[in-house]
């Protein structure tokens, strides 16, 4: 069968990452109640590197691929992006041990917003009128989201006090945290571009999370069973390969017809929930991630419509 060529390309390699990481986040959903979070992190980051060499050893031929991703000219900021996304990972990990798949996926949601922020905050980014509505939009969805999971908002009216579950709760919270370092690790990659090829920023984020990742070793780590072993390293595995579906779809087709198909996720999510952890998701949790992607969908068009204007 032959591959459709351009931005259908792009396309498909997009929804095959997509794909890959929800059965990743499956896996992890797995062997959350008996690994650590950080130990998780380490088979994600380390079998991921093998992978994604690979993929470098065959860019542009010959090797010259794995040269460039091999070399860095800004050793502070890839490290800074290590130390954002995997603190990232391990929040998100934690979190899906303890919530809903698609909740769970919901919040997580939030990254892009965040990082809008952010971007203003430490990048000097001008945010607009359009923008700001977007964000507050998508901000809204969360708090949606997360609202059966708040102590607070359940003494209002129409709450329903003493039904929150503390574990649920700190799911929640822990999962935002982990969009907050999702998007810090997106802000500093925003910085990396402009003196960094793609290919070094993708292999020197794995090898940094597996070294980071080491640091959580004194807090206790799990010896694997064989079983639970194979899934760790699949977890790795499928991280590696996604990432590199992912890197090369924007190679085939812009940022702004790509980026909407990662709300594809949450289809996938809710339908992995139900078929293999038998969870359903709630209203609030539709609505408020109804709200989210719409406002994802809103940033997203409109910085494809400022990128016009700036090259008109």
């Amino acid at each position: 069968m032959t591959l459709p060529q351009g931005p259908l390309r792009g396309i498909l390699f997009k929804l095959t990452s997509v794909a890959i990481f929800v059965a990743m986040s499956s896996l992890i959903k797995v062997v959350a109640d008996r690994i650590p979070p950080g130990e998780v992190v380490f088979f994600r980051s380390a079998f991921a590197t093998p992978v994604i060499l690979v993929w470098l050893l065959f860019q542009r031929g010959a090797g010259g691929g794995l040269r460039e991703g091999l070399r860095v000219r800004s050793r502070l900021g890839h490290f800074w992006r290590g130390l954002a996304g995997t603190a990232s990972m391990g929040f998100t990990f934690a979190g899906l041990g303890m919530l809903p798949l698609p909740e769970a996926t919901a919040i997580g949601y939030a990254a892009p917003m965040l990082t809008v922020i952010f971007a203003a905050m430490f990048l000097g980014e001008v945010v607009r009128g359009f923008r700001i509505f977007a964000v507050t939009l998508g901000m809204v969805g969360v708090v949606i989201v997360m609202s059966p999971h708040l102590t607070a908002l359940h003494g209002l009216p129409g709450g329903t006090e003493g039904s929150v579950a503390p574990l649920a709760t700190l799911g929640a919270i822990v999962m935002l945290t982990g969009a907050v370092f999702a998007a810090l690790a997106q802000v500093t990659v925003r910085r990396l571009v402009a003196e960094e090829k793609t290919t070094a920023i993708v292999f020197w984020f794995s090898a940094n999370a597996a070294g980071l990742s080491l640091l959580t070793l004194p807090f206790g780590w799990s010896i694997p069973d064989m079983p639970t072993f194979a899934l760790l390293v699949a977890i790795g595995l499928l991280g590696g390969l996604a990432q590199v579906f992912l890197t090369s779809s924007y190679r085939h087709a812009d940022a702004s017809v790509v980026a909407p198909f990662d709300y594809a996720s949450m289809v996938l999510a809710v339908l992995v929930g139900y078929l293999v952890f038998d969870e359903s998701p709630t209203a609030m949790v539709i609505l408020g991630a109804g709200l989210i992607m719409l406002a994802g969908v809103l940033i997203i068009w409109r910085e494809h419509r400022l990128g016009h204007e700036r090259a008109d």
